[in-house]
C-alpha cells in the first residue's frame, strides 16, 4: 500500500497576489487533508517572484492550525542559513502545539548569491552542514550527556514528543548525513530522475544507524506529477509548467506563475524546446490511471510506500483536481 503526500511551492499564478497564493495552499493543504494524503509540506524559496512562501515555519504553523489531521512539514528549511537552534526552537513551538503532526525536512539548496549575502551577513564563522543536522537532533532529543559545545543548552519548550527529521537530497552526501544519524531520507526524484537514485536510498539502508528517532530507515520519493481527465488537458498544464520551469532556470524570472493560455499563445523556440524535453524527463504526465502505473513503477523501483507528489501546476482548481484525480485513482 502506498501512501501519498503532497508537498506545495505557494505559486503565485497569472492574475494571483501573494497574499491569495498563501490562502490558496490553506485551501489545498485542507483539501489534501480530507482526500486522505498523509503529509502537506512547504516549500523555502528566496528572492523568485513567483513563489509566495518564503518562510515555511510561519505557513507551517497556519496550516497546523489549519486542519486537524494531516502532518504539515518543510520541505525544506534550507539549514545552511540559520542557527540551528533557532530553527530548533521554531519547530519544537509547533510541535508542542500540535503533537505528533510537525516533519521537519532539511535541505542545502544554494539561493541567490545575493540572498546568500543577506541571509548571512555579520557571520563570520559557520558549522559545517553535517555539524548542524547533528546540533538539530541534540536540541530535539534534550542531550546534555554527550560532549558539545553548547553541551549544557536545552532548546524550550521541553516537551514528551519530537518532530519527524527528514534529509533531502538527490545524492550521497545527504543521504549518507541521514543514515549516520538515523534520520528519514527524501530523494528528490522530480530533480534527478534515473537510475542513480535507486544506488542513493540502497546505500542509505545499508548504512541505516538507528536513533531516537528511526529504528530502521525510511524514505519518500517526491516527483512532480501533473494530470487532468483527459491527455489533452494534462499536456496543457505541462506546457504552462515547462514555461514556469524554463524561466526559473534561465534566470529570467516571471513575476507570476503563467496560465495555460499564456503558454499556448507564447510558444517556445527550437532552442528553448530543447530544454523542455530534457526537463520532461523529470515529470509523469498523463490521464489518472497513466500516472498512477508510473507512480507504482517508481515505488516499486525505489522498493519505497511512500511518494510526495509536487502538483505544481497554473491554478488552485488545477491544483486540487489534480490531488483529486490521484486519490481518487489510488483509493485514498
Amino acid at each position: 500500500m502506498i501512501s501519498l503526500s503532497i508537498l506545495d511551492y505557494s505559486p503565485i499564478d497569472e492574475g494571483v497576489s501573494g497574499h491569495e497564493a498563501l490562502w490558496q495552499t490553506t485551501e489545498l493543504a485542507q483539501f489534501a487533508e480530507s482526500l486522505g494524503y498523509k503529509r502537506f509540506w512547504v516549500s523555502e524559496h528566496h528572492f523568485v517572484d513567483s513563489v509566495a512562501n518564503s518562510s515555511p515555519e510561519l505557513l507551517m504553523m497556519h496550516l497546523a492550525t489549519s486542519t486537524k489531521r494531516i502532518r504539515i512539514g518543510s520541505g525544506g528549511v534550507m539549514l545552511p542559513h540559520y542557527s540551528s537552534y533557532k530553527v530548533a526552537e521554531n519547530f519544537r513551538m509547533m510541535e508542542a502545539l500540535h503533537p505528533d503532526r510537525i516533519d521537519i525536512g532539511i535541505g542545502r539548496s544554494p539561493s541567490y548569491r545575493i540572498v546568500n549575502q543577506a541571509l548571512n551577513e555579520g557571520i563570520s564563522k559557520k558549522q559545517s552542514y553535517e555539524q548542524q543536522v547533528s546540533d538539530l537532533q541534540k536540541y530535539f532529543t534534550d542531550d546534555t550527556l554527550n560532549p558539545h559545545r553548547f553541551q549544557s543548552l536545552i532548546a524550550t519548550p521541553r516537551i514528551p514528543t519530537k518532530p519527524e527529521m527528514w534529509m533531502l537530497g538527490t545524492g550521497e552526501r545527504g543521504a549518507g548525513v541521514a543514515a549516520d544519524l538515523g534520520i528519514g531520507y527524501v530523494f528528490a526524484h522530480f530533480a534527478k530522475p534515473g537510475m542513480a537514485g535507486v544506488d542513493v536510498i540502497n546505500n542509505y539502508r545499508k548504512n541505516f544507524e538507528p536513533s531516537a528517532f528511526l529504528r530502521y530507515p525510511k524514505e519518500i520519493i517526491a516527483v512532480f506529477a501533473i494530470t487532468a481527465e483527459t491527455e489533452e488537458e494534462a499536456e496543457d498544464l505541462a506546457k504552462a509548467f515547462d514555461l514556469w520551469l524554463y524561466f526559473v532556470e534561465s534566470d529570467n524570472q516571471p513575476p507570476y506563475y503563467p496560465s495555460v493560455s499564456t503558454a499556448k499563445s507564447r510558444g517556445f523556440s527550437s532552442i528553448e524546446m530543447q530544454k523542455v524535453r530534457e526537463n520532461r524527463k523529470r515529470m509523469i504526465i498523463g490521464t489518472p490511471d497513466k500516472v498512477k502505473k508510473e507512480i507504482e513503477q517508481i515505488a516499486e523501483l525505489f522498493e519505497t510506500d511512500e511518494i510526495m507528489i509536487i502538483p505544481n501546476v497554473s491554478g488552485v482548481q488545477n491544483r486540487k483536481n489534480v490531488i483529486r484525480l490521484i486519490a481518487e485513482e489510488f483509493g485514498l
